[in-house]
């Protein structure tokens, strides 16, 4: 390997580091870092912008130890087989430039993957050090969230959690099947079993911090994976399917999609093309339906064509034109569950209506207030001055619910 200096390094293991797409910040905890003199704080070239639950933007510093890897994996531009230019870092100098870009006021934490050099073992105590360091020597309390390798030693993952704000561990396919053909030198059993002992150790620290608040945090943010859209034949349902049992089997925080991209002299095992970005987007809004509205795998794909989304229109949408037997629903009266299924009306938005109607019956100016626009959701919805009647039922009902919302009048008030 060629000598680099480190802004050369710093421009090949940023760009490598683009293709992981599990990068948030989402769920951390803020560490105490003014008792003790430290730095950072998650409340506030390689630099990702990636958004909390609230919708704060944090900037993180996102980087590969090195692009280097044993592996040879099929979709991975960083596969042993692949002719890219090859660079690494010293754990000096991650440490350093974490620190450098924090003090600029650039990041406030740290995205850190790597390739698979020399062995497991080797590469997750290389990563295991630059957190240490980070927060021993350097009393940094910023975010950090550290790639974990299920090939190595459990002791090792368990130090990363010591010092890790999140970790994560890229199944990147949905099946063993596929794992197998296309990453041999992965073993989906394995990745699985190491997401439950991260699970189990999470939650035995945080039974440990409800006892004691001296108890070491560990992984407060607990963990995450990525799978590739369109890299294999599988389907909507069986990625979405995948995810709901790592969800309810592992206890994994979140699952994050990333479509496919090409790559130079790929192997003919993959697609020629990227599919559609917005396949991803509706696997995302599919996602939180799982997790924050109450819907089954089952109720999302029922009408998947070939086990694939539809792409006019977000999966909660699609489910209301399949279920319209179920609307339009009362906002003065239905529980909070069906709530939670009409289309336009978030989470938040929910709360809202829950709460405000306890002080009286909503019009759909109160709504408007509460949710910001109701304009998507007038044809599911009953409030006390406005009904959709039969336009319901009408046939242009999809075709306006597919078109940008300026389009949609025909439920104008």
């Amino acid at each position: 390997m060629a000598k680099l200096d480190r802004l050369q390094k710093l421009t090949i293991l940023a760009d490598a580091a683009k293709y992981d797409a599990s990068c948030a910040s989402s769920g951390s905890i803020k560490r105490n870092s003014k008792s003790s003199g430290g730095i950072g704080s998650t409340t506030g070239m390689g630099i990702c912008h990636s958004y909390a639950p609230d919708g704060q933007c944090i900037s993180l510093l996102k980087i590969l130890l090195t692009n280097v890897c044993m592996f040879d994996c099929h979709y991975c531009i960083n596969r042993s087989s692949s002719d890219v230019r090859r660079a690494a870092f010293t754990v000096d100098e991650v440490v350093d430039l974490t620190m450098d870009f924090y003090k600029r006021n650039y990041i406030e934490g740290l995205f850190l993957s790597s390739g698979i050099i020399r062995s497991p073992d080797y590469t997750m105590e290389m990563l295991v050090q630059v957190a240490k360091k980070l927060r021993i020597e350097h009393k940094f309390g910023g975010y950090i969230h550290l790639k974990t390798i299920p090939e190595a030693d459990p002791a090792l993952l368990a130090d990363a959690g010591l010092y890790a704000d999140r970790l994560s561990i890229n199944i990147e396919l949905p099946s063993d099947a596929a794992i197998a053909e296309f990453a041999p030198e992965k073993s989906g059993p394995l990745i699985r079993k190491t997401m439950a002992d991260l699970s189990g150790r999470i939650t035995e620290a945080k039974v440990e911090r409800r006892k004691s608040r001296k108890a070491p945090l560990f992984a407060p943010g607990g963990h995450s994976t990525q799978m590739i859209v369109g890299a294999d034949a599988s389907d909507d349902a069986a990625i979405l399917q995948t995810s709901a049992k790592l969800y309810t089997g592992v206890g994994l925080k979140r699952v994050y999609y990333s479509a496919f991209s090409p790559i130079p002299d790929a192997s003919k095992r993959l697609p020629l093309a990227a599919p559609p970005l917005m396949r991803e987007h509706r696997l995302y809004q599919a996602d939180w339906m799982l997790r924050f509205y109450g819907f089954s795998v089952g109720e999302i794909i029922a009408n998947a064509q070939g086990g694939l989304l539809d792409l006019d229109v977000d999966p909660k949408m699609a489910w209301a034109l399949m279920n319209r037997q179920s609307f339009p629903v009362d906002l003065n009266r239905a529980p909070r569950e069906m709530l939670l299924r009409v289309p336009g009306l978030g989470t938040k938005g929910v709360g809202a209506v829950v709460r405000a109607r306890r002080f009286g019956r909503l019009r759909l100016a109160d709504v408007e207030r509460l949710c910001r626009s109701t304009r998507k959701m007038r044809p599911w919805i009953i409030a006390e001055d406005w009904h959709p009647g039969a336009r319901l039922d009408s046939d242009m009902l999809r075709a306006q619910m597919a078109r940008p919302a300026k389009q949609m009048d025909l439920f104008a008030a």
